[in-house]
């Protein structure tokens, strides 16, 4: 006798029962079953939140995440135990990833004087970081300024704090957005009106610290990325006077040098987490100002500056060892705008005779290289990057 399909189907025991057949319905779904039972998922969770960094996941590279609540999807790139990457997989954006305190596409000039102190260019211009091309003008700063810092940024704005203004000091904050070209707009102000302060930056504030004030200053601001409200003195710095060099790591800043005068060779940290005074923890190889410095993930640079000739110096943050000489500029550069990537740390060359961007490798130690000229030759200038 001949079976026709339905037949077979009739015949089938089918339902949500153990050693029962599953069958879709008219439209084609699945009955709701129990999943307490299904394994070799341990790799997947659902949440009505997204996975952050100290989100360990046991199953590591590959594990994946979903918030429920805004359909967003991660997995994880890098299960390094309090430091993963998620990376989000769907159509929305924003990895879940460590702060890097580098750039990756532009590093920026601002500020700055180009002759007398009181011709105070206000061009903003920013160069590639991925080709060595000259630099253009984005935008203008709201108030032109010399004896600027480098390495004020959050992830989507640029900052500016403190400077000259002829004579007078200023005690103005501004920023500017990366992903828009414009000009600066006025936010807030130091607790300090004070020139040529050093520069940080965590995932949530920015740092200025010490400077000139008429006397010096060893004082550290901190002000917020996610609000524009004024500073608030957080704490001192070891040395009192201006022009040192800032770094970034993903837990402290660091202010390297100084020139009150004399010059020191002092480096010293400062936490972002736990508000407080600095602590003095490495040498230079060389004392002085040193106001051109870059951060790579593992490490500080300072470059030339008062009294440290061509010299550019390296800091481990993990260890605190002393500073080693690891390479040199092609001749004493003034304190032209700063800016990091993870590979390289870059400057323009701070002196009105010369308009150049030099570059040096974070990878491998050795001298700089000049690769492309900014278009306003200016100097005292600050510097950051995006």
């Amino acid at each position: 006798m001949a079976v026709n399909k339905l037949d077979i189907t009739m015949m089938e025991d089918v339902g949500t029962s153990a050693s029962q057949l599953l069958q879709r319905d008219g439209s084609g779904n699945i009955p709701a079953i129990d999943g307490s039972q299904v394994s070799g998922l341990s790799e997947f969770t659902t949440s009505t939140s997204n996975p952050a960094i100290d989100t360990n996941p046991s199953g590591g590279v590959g594990s994946l995440w979903y918030n429920k609540t805004s359909g967003e999807m991660y997995v994880c790139t890098d299960a390094t135990a309090g430091e993963n990457v998620w990376t989000n997989v769907g159509e929305g954006s924003g990895d879940v990833a460590p702060w890097f305190y580098g750039g990756t596409q532009y590093g920026y000039i601002y500020g700055g004087n180009s002759g007398p102190a009181t011709s105070l260019p206000v061009q903003m211009e920013k160069w590639s970081m991925t080709s060595d091309a000259n630099s253009t003008n984005v935008g203008d700063m709201a108030v032109g300024r010399s004896y600027v810092l480098s390495g004020q940024r959050s992830v989507t704005h640029g900052y500016c704090a403190g400077g000259h203004v002829g004579n007078p000091r200023s005690d103005v904050i501004e920023k500017w957005q990366f992903s828009n070209d414009g000009d600066g707009t006025d936010i807030a102000n130091l607790t300090l009106a004070r020139g040529s302060p050093c520069g940080s930056s965590s995932t949530t504030h920015c740092y200025s610290v010490a400077g000139y004030a008429a006397p010096y200053s060893n004082v550290i601001d901190k002000f917020s990325t996610s609000s524009d409200v004024n500073a608030t003195d957080v704490g001192d710095a070891v040395s009192i006077g201006s022009q040192g060099g800032g770094f970034s790591s993903d837990s402290y800043g660091y202010k390297a040098g100084n020139w009150v005068p004399p010059a020191t060779n002092v480096i010293e940290k400062y936490s972002f987490s736990a508000d407080g005074d600095a602590t003095d923890v490495a040498n230079l190889t060389v004392a002085g100002s040193g106001r051109v410095s870059s951060s790579s993930e593992t490490h500080g640079y300072l470059g030339p500056g008062g009294g440290r000739a061509t010299t550019i110096d390296k800091h481990n943050f993990a260890s605190g060892a002393d500073a080693t000489d690891v390479g040199d500029t092609p001749s004493t550069a003034g304190t032209g705008g700063c800016a990091s990537s993870a590979a390289n740390g870059y400057f323009t060359f701070g002196a009105i005779s010369n308009n150049t961007i030099n570059k040096y490798s974070h990878i491998s130690d050795g001298n700089s290289a000049d690769i492309a000229d900014i278009i306003t030759v200016r100097n005292e200038a600050g510097g950051t990057h995006y």
